[in-house]
């Protein structure tokens, strides 16, 4: 784990659970799988403190527990689940997209619960909902509910593990820790519920009597014995789905970039017909039969089955292999290619066919280096291994100015050097150096620097919010005071003199936080973009034989 990752798990850790969470998790991070007892004596921390915050980061599978053969039980940061903190609102938002407003607000609390049983989230997002509503109206369980049957038959929930049934007559001592299982025909079967209500709305009055109502509520759930319908069974969101959509996105919007909308649509017809069926690893889809994609294929296109066979062979022919031909009964079958090179934007490509989505590390080049070090770097994309005076000629690049430059980007490991001797005692007068881009390790750099980026992001957001936090607490004093005035009935004149607490120069100030506050959000989700680019280019890189 390199030092930029582990800075960007530390600050997410911060940022979301708390300095508590952020040492015990930076600890794991540091240092690898430790029992309970070293943890406690490297954090400093309390041992209820260190089981609370190990208790948070099991829930939302930031962290796994394992049995060692001697008993003791050793604790496993996820670093890669912990980067996923930073993708949250990106799947809050594509299930917004897709679902609507219960979608996106089943999402979201799964997300900050880590898990939570159907019975639960359905009553929570049915409440939330109807807050937002006019007078009068209210969510209804059941259609919160269907959302919820909809996401888990799409794969984007799934349900959590859970510890198998012992046999009865067993005499042997329970284990450290239990093993968690779940049979995947089990992942995303909803349990059957009846749930009937409707949401509720909080009051004012809700929020006095909260707190005498709360010794009375925890007294009455320790004493009763009616356990809720789905009592044990617990939901998470399937991150894997989400990333197999936007791959999926991404493979759509390539096709339509480099051929048309109506092969994009061909290509989005087959990733949907086989996106429950196709594994997250796969490198093709399930086949389809021509005739099976003309069924399914949207009717406003309002094209003959002829006409959609031709874009099916336009596509198995292209050089990029977006589509690949797999047998010929049925009209046909096909796959649409997955762990291919189709991730990064192929009309922005600058070498066609080329196998690595670089217009990112072009960018870099050009920011960096100049549009000189671009030039070489596509050349030598294009010629694969170049001579220095090649890359010259090649170029039209000056010789001091070409060996500058390649020293630099090989400096940056942008590119590599390889040695080919002419006899065996590799004298340097009888070796050709060839040029060459070691694309893995480019891609492997940029990773390193994105991580970085978002790092000093998300320190800069905290400084902007350190710097103005009197402002911030003033203004949200006001807006208190302005709500609980609108609340009782008060006038213009009275609600317009609390407002004025707040000075023009400070409200300007406000003004310019709360922008640069979203261009740093914004600058965040762009670098995690980039960020999922690449890390789909290196693992299907590492799985491609």
């Amino acid at each position: 784990m390199t030092q930029a990752e582990l800075r960007l798990c530390s600050l997410l850790l911060q940022e979301h659970f708390g300095e508590i969470v952020e040492k015990v998790g930076n600890s794991l991070l540091r240092t690898g799988p430790r029992p309970l007892r070293l943890l406690v004596g490297d954090t400093g921390l309390l041992l209820d403190q260190v089981k609370k915050a190990l208790c948070v980061l099991i829930q939302h599978n930031l962290v796994r527990y394992e049995v060692q053969p001697r008993g003791c039980v050793e604790y496993e940061a996820r670093s890669e689940r912990i980067l996923r903190i930073l993708r949250y609102p990106r799947y809050i938002y594509t299930a917004k997209t897709l679902y609507g407003d219960p979608g996106e607000l089943l999402v979201e609390e799964l997300l900050l619960h880590g898990l939570l049983p159907m019975s639960f989230a359905v009553s929570r997002v049915a409440d939330r909902l109807t807050e937002t509503m006019e007078d009068g109206k209210t969510m209804d369980y059941t259609e919160v509910s269907s959302t919820f049957v909809r996401l888990a038959d799409t794969h984007f929930i799934q349900r959590c593990p859970i510890v198998p049934e012992s046999p009865q007559n067993t005499k042997a001592p329970p284990p450290p820790a239990p093993a968690l299982a779940i049979a995947e025909k089990d992942m995303y079967v909803v349990p059957r519920l009846s749930l009937v209500g409707k949401g509720k709305r909080r009051n004012s009055c809700d929020e006095e009597e909260e707190g005498e109502h709360k010794a009375k509520r925890q007294k009455q759930e320790r004493g009763s014995s009616e356990t809720p319908p789905d009592d044990g069974i617990y939901w998470q969101v399937n991150l894997e789905r989400f990333h197999q959509h936007f791959r999926d996105q991404a493979l759509v919007s390539a096709v339509a970039s480099r051929m048309d909308q109506t092969s994009s649509e061909v290509v989005r017809t087959m990733l949907r017909m086989s996106e429950v069926t196709t594994a997250s690893g796969a490198s093709h889809t399930q086949p389809l039969s021509s005739n099976e994609i003309f069924r399914s294929f949207p009717a406003g296109y309002n094209i003959g089955k002829q006409v959609l066979d031709q874009y099916l062979a336009l596509l198995a022919d292209d050089p990029l292999e977006f589509v690949g031909k797999s047998g010929d009964s049925g009209g046909g079958t096909y796959t649409v290619s997955i762990l291919c090179e189709e991730l990064g934007d192929v009309g922005t490509w600058s070498v066609p066919g080329s196998p690595f989505p670089h217009p990112s590390l072009i960018l870099l080049l050009l920011h960096r280096f100049g549009s000189r070090c671009a030039r070489i770097f596509r050349l030598l994309l294009r010629k694969k291994h170049l001579e220095q005076k090649q890359v010259e000629d090649f170029a039209m690049i000056p010789a001091k100015e070409a060996k500058d430059m390649l020293y630099r980007m090989l400096s940056e490991n942008l590119v590599s050097l390889q040695e080919i001797p002419k006899t065996p005692d590799h004298a340097p007068s009888r070796t050709f150096y060839l040029y060459t881009v070691n694309v893995m390790a480019a891609a492997r750099m940029l990773l390193h620097r994105c991580y970085k980026s978002v790092a000093n992001l998300m320190e800069r957001r905290q400084h902007e919010m350190r710097e103005n936090k009197r402002l911030l607490e003033k203004s949200q004093r006001v807006e208190a005071i302005l709500a609980s005035m609108q609340a009782t009935g008060a006038e213009a004149a009275q609600l317009h003199e609390v407002e004025e607490m707040i000075t023009a120069p400070e409200r300007q100030q406000l003004e310019n936080l709360k922008r640069n506050v979203n261009k740093i959000d914004a600058s965040e989700n762009q670098v995690d973009e980039t960020i999922f680019v690449l890390e789909s280019f290196i693992e299907s890189t590492m799985k491609r034989p």
